[in-house]
């Protein structure tokens, strides 16, 4: 008996490690599309490293684990079982970032994934909870999160809407939730705001500012100074971070100021479309 499961056991890992390696061909194509991605990531930068997130969503882990082998560690999913099996499979120090629709019934699963960076999509004082419940006692580093901003007000986009003036902040519900994360969840640490631009404002910001962009810079703004007189920690280095930008107008984002950009087809190539 003790046989018969080892071999079991063996050709399970065995069938694990295949399903893994990609072909030379697709490893050629990853470093190449991967590397065109950074190359023009630190041209429009306007300071510092940004980090870049490969959205992978869709994509077999082995796609996930060629660009691993390249140096990237920050990936992104936007479905909770996907980045559940996904992990199970793949190295450890691979920071993953959470950057679909937060539903509370799955912040269990998703904040007990043990290398969950940070989830970049609440937007609720519900979820925000559920996630603090939900962290386990025996991670060390506290989960980071954003606070979805939806600057475009497009109705098929999820998020709080922006801040627009500093004599309205004490009202909005952005504020309120910011202030709850930083008060009311010590297992959580608010990193910053994160938003999905308008298609129509990614293809004219060729010409003139993006207006979504512009809109988080702003509302970032105003969020520093309502925090300020907050007990907790928060940001980095007393910063709130910006994630904005994808595949199609991270350039622009980098130059208006983004720290995160989360780059799929630009890396991965089109996705298949969910069944």
């Amino acid at each position: 008996m003790a046989a018969r499961t080892f071999f079991t056991t063996t050709r399970k890992l065995r069938a694990a490690m295949s399903s893994l390696e990609t072909s030379p061909e697709r490893c050629e194509e990853l470093a190449r599309s991967l590397a065109d991605i950074r190359d023009r990531a630190r041209i429009a930068a306007s300071s510092g490293g940004p980090t870049l997130v490969a959205v992978s969503k869709y994509k077999p882990a082995s796609d996930i684990l060629a660009c691993y082998h390249l140096g990237q560690r920050d990936f992104g999913e936007n479905y909770v079982q996907e980045l559940v099996d996904k992990s199970g499979q793949l190295p450890d120090d691979i920071r993953w970032h959470f950057i679909g629709t937060l539903q509370s019934n799955k912040c269990k699963t998703l904040a007990s994934i043990p290398n969950i960076y940070a989830v970049q999509t609440v937007a609720s004082t519900k979820a925000a909870t559920a996630l603090n419940k939900s962290v386990p006692s025996e991670r060390k580093a506290s989960l980071y999160i954003f606070l979805q901003v939806n600057t475009s007000g497009e109705d098929v986009k999820s998020g709080l809407p922006p801040v627009t003036s500093v004599e309205s902040a004490s009202e909005s519900e952005l504020v309120r939730l910011a202030e709850h994360v930083v008060t009311a969840c010590p297992r959580l640490h608010l990193q910053g705001l994160m938003t999905i631009g308008s298609l129509t404002e990614s293809l004219a910001s060729t010409d003139r500012g993006n207006q979504d962009f512009e809109t988080l810079i702003r509302t970032r703004d105003m969020l520093h100074d309502a925090l300020k007189e907050s007990s907790g920690e928060w940001g980095v280095d007393g910063r709130l971070l910006l994630s904005m930008g994808m595949s199609s107008d991270f350039e622009a984002a980098l130059k208006a100021g983004s720290d995160v950009v989360r780059v799929g087809t630009g890396i991965f190539g089109a996705r298949r479309q969910k069944v």
